[in-house]
């Protein structure tokens, strides 16, 4: 891996984090474009600029998890059975899923059909988007991390099915993607901290790369910084249309590489 290589996968990191497009999917597939062979290195890579990317969020609503401490126990509430899954399903999710690039496309371009149909029932007026976070109840909180474990599978997206569960339970999008934000401090530590636990004997081995660590970390903080202040405004005035039909198209086209 070079250092351009380091920067591109922590800007691609950074930007797809916090969208509802799936990180994890745009992390395997530039590593494809880019030519980058998957091995314990690129692994460790991803923790790092995985890493990065949450720090990002973290240090941008720290006052707020200071200040609305009612919302934060919702959020650890949330937070449970994303980390059960995880851990039950670690090394299934690892080992199986994460290979099948097939499944992973499909998954992908099912997503964004569901964006689709949600925002269409909103515009049928069958689904109201009007609540903010101080009506969130505990048992809403629970639904919300039972929905975002599905986010283990590669291609569903982490931020996308917080925020389409949250949109279901009619509360308004901005106020859904913030509270995804503040639900992937926990859920991506958490995971970061399982992947580096579980790669510990390696870490050692690759002390003459930190130079592409600190890059790709750098990269990801950084833009993660600008995404996330960005889709709160973003969607303040917009729909997850332009997501659904994103994932539709990325997964045809990449559906006709793989033909080929």
């Amino acid at each position: 891996m070079t250092i351009i290589q380091a920067v591109i996968l922590g800007v691609v990191e950074g930007i797809t984090e916090f969208l509802p497009i799936s990180s994890t999917f745009h992390l395997i597939f530039a590593s494809t474009l880019l030519k980058i062979s998957q091995n314990d290195f690129t692994k460790l890579f991803e923790v790092f600029i995985q890493s990065g990317a949450i720090l990002s969020v973290a240090l941008l609503f720290f006052t707020d998890v200071v200040k609305y401490k009612e919302l934060v126990k919702r959020v650890l509430v949330s937070f449970l059975p994303t980390a059960i899954v995880g851990l039950v399903l670690y090394t299934f999710i690892k080992e199986v899923l994460f290979e099948n690039q097939i499944f992973m496309v499909g998954i992908f371009a099912l997503v964004g059909v569901v964006f689709l149909l949600v925002e269409r029932l909103i515009k049928k007026d069958k689904i109201i988007l009007k609540r903010d976070m101080q009506s969130l109840t505990y048992k809403e909180a629970i639904i919300i991390g039972l929905v975002q474990s599905l986010a283990v599978l590669p291609g569903v997206s982490r931020a996308g099915a917080v925020i389409i569960a949250m949109m279901l339970l009619h509360f308004k999008r901005d106020k859904a993607a913030y509270y995804s934000f503040l639900l992937s401090v926990p859920t991506v530590f958490a995971a970061s901290f399982l992947d580096l636990y579980k790669m510990r004997d390696m870490i050692s081995n690759y002390s003459t790369n930190w130079i592409l660590l600190g890059v790709g970390f750098i990269s990801a903080f950084v833009s993660s910084y600008f995404v996330v202040k960005w889709l709160i405004r973003f969607l303040q005035r917009n729909t997850l249309e332009i997501f659904g039909f994103y994932r539709i198209v990325l997964a045809i086209i990449l559906s006709v590489l793989f033909l080929k």
